[in-house]
């Protein structure tokens, strides 16, 4: 497990983009649970962190409107056709930690 931010940096409906390893990982923070996927859009690459929306557990990419589940990755809307990589998080006291 990589630390990568506190508890207090990700409210309940936000997410945000790390480097864990060199790797780009979407963290987000929904109701008080943490999920972790790839970054970049499975589509051409944009940032799901930074530009992506978050609405309940669906992350919008910016760039082109496709959509993954930010449990799991899965696909959920065109023009993405490939799942993103899903990541386990853990919470102790206030820091996130995302195995990568």
């Amino acid at each position: 497990m990589t630390p990568v931010c506190k508890v207090s940096e990700l409210t309940p409906g936000s997410m945000k983009t790390v480097n864990v390893s060199g790797k780009r990982i979407a963290v987000a923070n929904i109701d008080g649970q943490y999920f972790a996927i790839d970054d970049a859009c499975s589509h051409v690459g944009c940032s799901l962190g930074s530009e992506g929306f978050l609405d309940g557990t669906t992350v919008t990419c910016g760039c082109h409107g496709a959509q993954f589940d930010i449990t799991n990755g899965k696909v959920l809307a065109l023009p993405a056709v490939s799942d993103v990589s899903s990541y386990e998080v853990t919470v102790e006291g206030d820091m996130v930690s995302v195995a990568v």
